[in-house]
């Protein structure tokens, strides 16, 4: 598989409180020399894009982002504008609380009603699988088909938890032969990106893809240096960075959940400075280190590099 094949099943992501026009128009710019499936922006950028770019790329946004429990009227209201501007494709939280309350009916009805505006354009349904039971994730999944949308999608990168290997092989099952799915949420590595198309995803919503692969475009990925559990405690720098104060370490942890759109393996549960890095574990168990670089937010290899 070459980096180049990945890519094309990449949603360019950046979905940030904070995205500005310039960060746009990046996210834009590598997604056309990258050519990756669609860049995934937030809706008040949808006709922005469409004007400015044009055919040269597929712009998804999202609706009832990143919660879900907008009534139908408003998701299906947000879609029809979304739609106008200009929007291919559009990736919709469903209603959480009722599947919650076991009202699948309601879901599947509301899902059918945004897929009635977006037509013959690409419908994404968002289900947060982090908050489900394994149950509730299979009635999404009937829901999801039942309702005619095109994409299941694993989560909004916003909730407890992002993607999981498991998550995908249960939608795998319980989808509809017609419905593809799409993984998004903490994706930092092209080990992970790779494992989640041999799993079956069509699309991968990552916002580190293109970083991570956009120098290596027609390399095969198998090449590619990857970051395993055995090796995981011997991060190897080029230049190492400085070392840092247990209140920068904090101040970096905290900005890492904060600033950075997606959270990578659930909620921290404790972080610890050694030397010139930081280590940080999760509730899922999963420990990873971070170096400290320059100024903004770089991944290498499963290694996300910190501000100072």
């Amino acid at each position: 598989m070459k980096a180049s094949d990945i890519l094309a099943k990449i949603d360019h992501t950046l979905l940030s409180a904070t995205a500005t026009t310039q960060q746009i128009d990046t996210l834009c710019e590598e997604a056309i020399a990258c050519k990756t499936a669609a860049v995934c922006i937030p809706p008040c950028y949808v006709n922005y894009a469409a004007q400015k770019y044009g055919k040269k790329l597929k712009i998804a946004t999202v609706i009832g982002f990143p919660l879900g429990y907008d009534t139908t009227i408003s998701k299906v209201v947000s879609t029809r504008q979304a739609i106008s501007d200009g929007a291919d494709e559009v990736d919709m939280v469903l209603n959480i609380s009722a599947l919650k309350n076991g009202d699948a009916e309601y879901v599947t009805q509301e899902i059918a009603a945004v897929k009635s505006v977006v037509g013959e354009k690409i419908l994404k349904v968002i289900i947060e699988a982090c908050y489900l039971t394994e149950n509730e994730k299979i009635t999404a999944c009937k829901c999801v088909t039942e309702g005619g949308a095109d994409f299941i999608k694993t989560s909004t990168g916003f909730g407890s938890g992002g993607a999981t290997h498991e998550d995908v092989r249960l939608m795998a099952a319980n989808i509809g032969p017609k419905v593809k799915i799409k993984a998004a949420g903490g994706i930092s590595t092209v080990d992970d990106m790779k494992k989640y198309i041999e799993e079956g995803c069509s699309r991968i919503g990552a916002s580190r893809a293109v970083k991570l692969l956009k120098d290596r475009v027609n390399e095969d990925v198998e090449n590619f240096a990857q970051v395993s559990g055995e090796n995981q405690n011997k991060l190897k720098t080029t230049e190492p960075a400085p070392k840092i104060s247990e209140e920068a370490a904090m101040n970096a942890a905290i900005m890492h959940i904060s600033v950075n759109e997606q959270w990578p393996y659930g909620t921290m549960k404790k972080y610890w400075s050694e030397g010139n890095r930081l280590a940080i574990e999760y509730e899922t168990g999963k420990v990873l280190y971070y170096a400290l670089e320059d100024d903004y937010w770089e991944p290498e290899n499963g290694w996300v590099i910190l501000p100072k």
